[in-house]
């Protein structure tokens, strides 16, 4: 028999995590980020990849037109599916795909 959770602990569900390096691509074009970890399978992570550094480069550009001393430290999304955590930096996109349980 398991031991029980903690009060006011909820139990997690599936998790992958996802760490991106951007890439310059030279000019004014934004640069692409590369999977450097991951728990997902290839495809599923190039998109993931792809898609979620999009998405949030315009939630990043929208903080830096309110303040340009600011800068997005943290992006949730909550979806039916998924809880997607986002933690933009200089370096990385590290990148955290919840799937709770119910």
């Amino acid at each position: 028999m398991a031991s029980p959770r903690p009060p006011g602990r909820a139990r997690a569900g599936r998790r992958a995590e996802l760490r991106v390096r951007p890439q310059p691509r030279g000019g004014s074009e934004p640069p692409e980020g590369i999977p450097v970890r991951t728990t997902l399978d290839n495809s599923t992570t190039v998109q993931y990849a792809g898609d979620l550094h999009q998405l949030t480069m315009k939630p990043r550009s929208t903080v830096r037109d309110i303040d340009p001393q600011n800068d997005l430290t943290f992006l949730r999304i909550t979806s039916k599916k998924h809880k997607i955590l986002v933690a933009p930096d200089k370096d990385y996109l590290p990148i955290i795909i919840q799937n709770p349980c119910k």
